[in-house]
């Protein structure tokens, strides 16, 4: 029964979270918006609503001097002025008649204010209205000797301060281009962090040449920082090289003391078994030299498209070819993905040697080991999984650590705890990675993941063959 990637991986949903440059400005533009609204706050109490007011006295201070100069006016002159004022100041005077229609000019609270101030300076039957008889405009009805009028002038007067939408035009124009500022702050405060974290990822993954930062940055902290990082991965590099050396000479060094141990052995040890067991000792400390010299070797790689069924099944038939292990393989036949050969052959064969060592079915049926595979985005997710009593979820993370062996988790452990920090050095030195999990259904599952072969981005074309050196 083939078990679905998700459910064999165990994912889990993402955990939401937010980076740091949108957590900066976000505050930034929450420190923006906060200053604009207070400086709004401010000018509306300082400037704003007494510019209203002082408005507000003038129109009155208008509509008194045109009734006062109408009340002592005969009716000949009055005609005359109300004339000039509709020409010269653009005030209307028309009587008030009984069935007029008006809208009160109080709609908003600075209007309001507006409307009360006319009221207290020209009287209690005073009326200010927005629109009569569907003209509309700034309309104040006042009595002259018991007569009513209606004095009308232009809206532009107070349009400024009441109905005009340019300072929203403005503020909003601002907030624009102080948002694009804070992106533009927030970007160049969390651009340095950004790059050091992709030089630490780059550290992480072993690649310690390619993770060099600016040491000619402006800032001095910056500068700083960048100067130390790149010391401590110059320092990082010598200590992995110096390593790999002592790891390769040691082991270069044991071979010939083994040999002539080995042909001693066979040629002085009169007791056949004695001699058989000392010969297995003697292979057993062999592999383990190979598997230093292993993970010793450079990373010398010739990436090109390799047909993923073959490899497996080639790397498969020594063990298939034994009694205590069995070894399915569901992978299509089309499926390729990039890769060095003798690596990921190696990679397959040391997953295959550690099932066949730890992986071995409770029923006491030996070992079964299934590897399949699967595409999705161009990438092809390589599944190894044994039927075993896999590990305990506090080991897996060390599974992978040079010269861990997870003894109390697994049967009989013998070698040098490299198998594992092998394949992955090897997988991800082709590009890709690899994920030690316990299966749902029982076992270990080791999940691999390769770029394919006909990946358009570029990720999966075959890099300029390098010459691998000796071993």
């Amino acid at each position: 029964m083939n078990v679905p990637l998700e459910a064999e991986a165990g994912h889990r949903p993402p955990r939401f979270g937010v980076s740091l440059f949108w957590r900066t400005f976000f505050l930034l533009s929450l420190l923006l918006v906060g200053s604009s609204i207070g400086w709004y706050q401010l000018f509306r109490t300082l400037e704003y609503e007494p510019r209203v007011i002082d408005n507000a006295r003038q129109i009155a201070s208008l509509v008194n001097l045109s009734r006062a100069a109408l009340v002592h006016s005969d009716a000949i002159a009055r005609v005359s002025l109300i004339k000039t004022l509709a020409e010269q100041e653009k005030v209307r005077i028309i009587p008030h008649e009984p069935g007029d229609k008006f809208d009160p000019f109080a709609q908003g609270e600075l209007e309001q204010r507006m409307s009360n101030e006319l009221v207290a300076r020209l009287g209690p039957g005073t009326l200010v209205a927005s629109s009569v008889n569907g003209e509309d405009g700034l309309w104040v009805g006042f009595s002259i000797e018991g007569d009513s009028y209606w004095l009308l002038m232009d809206r532009s007067r107070v349009g400024a301060l009441l109905g005009g939408r340019a300072w929203l035009l403005w503020l909003a124009t601002l907030g624009a281009l102080s948002l694009v500022g804070a992106a533009l702050l927030a970007r160049l405060i969390n651009q340095p962090l950004k790059q050091l974290s992709i030089a630490a990822a780059r550290v992480r993954d072993g690649h310690y040449l390619h993770s060099r930062l600016d040491e000619g940055a402006l800032s001095g902290e910056v500068r700083e920082v960048n100067i130390g990082f790149n010391r401590m991965a110059d320092q990082l590099s010598k200590i992995e090289q110096d390593r790999a050396e002592m790891l390769a000479g040691i082991s270069h060094d044991l071979r010939t003391p083994l040999a002539r141990l080995r042909l001693e052995t066979e040629m002085s040890v009169p007791d056949a078994e004695a001699r058989g067991h000392m010969v297995a000792d003697i292979a057993q400390v062999d592999a383990i030299i190979d598997k230093f010299l292993d993970y010793a070797r450079p990373d010398h790689l010739s990436m090109e498209p390799l047909p993923l069924a073959e490899v497996a099944l080639a790397c498969a038939l020594p063990f298939t070819v034994r009694e205590d292990m069995q070894v399915q393989i569901d992978i299509a036949p089309e499926l390729r993905v990039m890769g060095d050969e003798v690596e990921l052959s190696r990679v397959l064969s040391n997953l295959l040697e550690n099932a066949r060592r730890y992986g071995k079915s409770p029923d006491g049926q030996g070992t079964r080991v299934r590897i399949a595979a699967t595409a999705h985005d161009f990438m092809v997710t390589l599944r190894v999984r044994d039927h075993g009593p896999g590990v305990a979820p506090e080991l897996l993370p060390n599974l992978t650590r040079p010269f861990f062996r997870g003894d109390s988790a697994r049967t009989s452990a013998t070698g040098a705890g490299l198998g594992l920090a092998i394949v992955v050095k090897m997988v991800q030195s082709m590009g890709g990675s690899l994920q030690l999990i316990n299966s749902p259904s029982g076992g270990l599952l080791a999940l691999i993941r390769l770029h394919q072969a006909d990946d358009p981005s570029g990720l999966g074309h075959a890099p300029p063959k390098k010459k691998r050196r000796p071993g």
